[in-house]
């Protein structure tokens, strides 16, 4: 008993006012009467010291009093024990909820966190409450829809669809998701990934085509365009043409294989001297090329030298001006005929025929135009110019410069035709060069005359003519004409003087030739692979499917060339999954070009029963490859 007496005077006084814990909790104390020193009747303790023992002392921080805090926990206190809710228990005394006092009535209303403004940075002080050091940031709540920053309140109004907007208009690119900047953070000199040129590929050369998307690409990109191709196979067709049955002699001189080329009966003999002229396409049997025989018919040679004064048109170099190659005389045709060898243009035709100058609007066709346009008179022009000062600088004269001599052999692209018939036919009658190129002039302007006006007479109805011009074409072109076709009056006129009273025009057609180059090396350039990739063909072809290597262990499916087999089926013999052929051009030309620069890149060869696979690169193909036709280059010299 006396250690009990000493035991109860170390421990402090209880408050016997405060309500239990298991009144508040269960709503009864089993250790009621049994030792309990708490207050178990609820009427008899205040409501405030009640709510201030449930939430606390009044100052609102959460902690308990000092008195209760001061308390050791002591070895007597009683355990807690879990029981049934007071509304389980029908001997439990019933809580009292503390009434509601007077002053709440006037309280403000309550206002979600998320709405109050939070324009000022600063907070209020508040000193009836203590908030931990851990808390003093304003915590923002988190409300769908609206950005998480300062400037919540101030944001203008977006409409509901923007909500499920997975990424805002003006939202900052995130370094995560975009592969250039990411990792920028922590490396700053690191710029975006940039794709490696591939230098087995031959870049394209401009100009470029705009009508397509950048990545879009067909195969008539990969080669010439159709057009030329076209004309091209047309000019060959034309060339290799035959006549058979011909009554045509078979041999002239060197040359055989005649083909008629002026098929025209209607004749005009006094262009040449009153001569008639025929036109024909033969072959050399010395050079095998093709050239262009133009018989002067019943032209009897008395003087040697008229043969020679070709040898001056043969050191002309003018692309205005059909070469000559030779002149000679011949009685193929049981007469005496003289011949002029001058180049081939296959399909040419003359300024008459091309623009069917002198025909009915009815008879030229559904597509034809009633006149010339200007840009392209004015091409003819500057060529011709250009040519009749190459040939006046030489000391010559065309003499036959007419519309019927004058060959278009390719799109706006002239050539003067006939020359130095005259200077054989007529060489008994020798004229001064000066007259002469004087008389090229007037021709010139007759020449445009007559293609301006669709005339052929323009020479006898220089007025009716010119009037017609007028209608048409601007005053610079009509004082060119004027100017040329009045050159016989006027002893100072030449042609320098009127190519620098055309120099516009000069520059013009320039600027169209040098677009033309462009064009032309532009679509050179794409066929530059051709070689190439038939020399690996041809490789291939060599090396592949060879009978007598069928026992070879090299090239068993253990060899070290079997995978030059199974790269020519990955190649060319692919299928689909329903086992149909696939033809792609663009993976043949990829996988050709890779293999001739011999690439790093890996590429698996599955055989054709699925029974091996090779990964092997690119650059062991190439390898394999040469070393393969070495050694079926090296055989077939010991065999001869």
């Amino acid at each position: 008993m006396e250690a009990a007496t000493a035991d109860d005077t170390r421990k402090p006084p209880r408050d016997t006012n405060q309500l239990c814990r298991n009144i508040l909790i269960y709503g009864n104390c089993r250790y009621e009467g049994k030792g309990c020193v708490y207050q178990h009747d609820v009427k008899s303790v205040p409501s405030a010291s009640a709510s201030a023992n449930i939430y606390g002392n009044g100052n609102g921080n959460g902690t308990r009093s000092d008195n209760a805090s001061k308390k050791p926990l002591s070895v007597d206190s009683p355990s807690f024990t879990p029981s049934a809710p007071s509304f389980l228990s029908p001997t439990a005394p019933k809580k009292v909820i503390p009434a509601i006092s007077p002053k709440f009535a006037n309280a403000a209303p309550f206002k979600p966190q998320g709405i109050i403004s939070r324009s000022s940075s600063t907070t209020p002080f508040r000193p009836d409450t203590r908030t931990p050091d851990r808390l003093v940031a304003d915590v923002q709540e988190f409300v769908p829809g609206r950005r998480l920053d300062g400037s919540a309140a101030s944001e203008p109004d977006r409409p509901v669809a923007a909500v499920f907007d997975t990424f805002p208009p003006n939202a900052a690119p995130s370094p995560y998701i975009d592969p250039a900047i990411n990792g920028t953070t922590f490396y700053q000199n690191a710029g975006a990934f940039q794709q490696p040129l591939q230098y087995h590929l031959y870049a394209p050369i401009g100009p470029y085509s705009n009508n397509m998307l950048p990545y879009q690409r067909t195969v008539h990109d990969l080669f010439i365009p159709n057009e030329i191709r076209e004309e091209i196979h047309k000019k060959l067709a034309a060339t290799l043409q035959i006549l058979p049955n011909s009554q045509l002699p078979t041999h002239i001189e060197n040359y055989h294989s005649l083909v008629p080329l002026d098929t025209c009966n209607h004749k005009r003999p006094n262009i040449f001297g009153g001569y008639a002229s025929w036109v024909y396409k033969a072959q050399s049997s010395q050079t095998g090329q093709f050239y262009v025989l133009r018989r002067i018919e019943g032209f009897r040679l008395t003087n040697e030298q008229a043969i020679r004064t070709v040898q001056a048109w043969k050191q002309v170099q003018c692309a205005g001006a059909v070469r000559i190659i030779d002149a000679f005389t011949n009685r193929g045709f049981a007469d005496s005929s003289l011949f002029f060898v001058t180049d081939y243009h296959p399909l040419a035709q003359t300024l008459a025929e091309h623009h069917h100058i002198g025909q009915p609007r009815q008879s030229r066709g559904r597509n034809s135009i009633d006149h010339v346009p200007e840009s392209v008179v004015w091409s003819y022009v500057c060529q011709i110019a250009s040519a009749l000062k190459v040939i006046h600088g030489n000391k010559l004269a065309v003499r036959v410069l007419d519309i019927t001599k004058v060959l278009v052999t390719g799109k706006n692209r002239v050539r003067l035709n006939g020359c130095a018939v005259l200077d054989v036919v007529q060489f008994d009658n020798p004229v001064p060069v000066t007259q002469l190129q004087k008389q090229d002039l007037v021709n010139f302007g007759l020449v445009i005359l007559s293609l301006g006006a669709n005339v052929t007479d323009a020479a006898q109805n220089f007025a009716r003519a010119m009037d017609q011009f007028k209608q048409h074409y601007k005053p610079e072109l009509q004082e060119a004409v004027i100017w040329l076709y009045s050159a016989m009056q006027n002893t100072e006129r030449s042609i320098d003087q009127f190519i620098t009273m055309i120099a516009n025009q000069m520059i013009n057609s320039l600027d169209g030739a040098l677009h033309n180059d462009d064009t032309l090396y532009s679509n050179l350039a794409r066929e530059v692979e051709n070689g190439r990739l038939f020399r690996l063909m041809a490789k291939l072809g060599f090396i592949n499917e060879r009978p007598e290597f069928d026992h070879d262990r090299q090239w068993s499916e253990n060899g070290e060339r079997y995978y030059l087999k199974l790269f020519r089926d990955y190649v060319f013999h692919q299928v689909d999954a329903q086992n149909r052929p696939v033809i792609d051009l663009g993976h043949v030309l990829s996988c050709l070009n890779k293999l001739d620069a011999g690439t790093d890149e890996r590429v698996t060869l599955i055989s054709r029963d699925e029974q091996n696979c090779f990964v092997v690169s690119y650059k062991e193909l190439k390898k394999g490859l040469e070393s393969a036709f070495q050694d079926l280059a090296k055989s077939g010299r010991r065999l001869h």
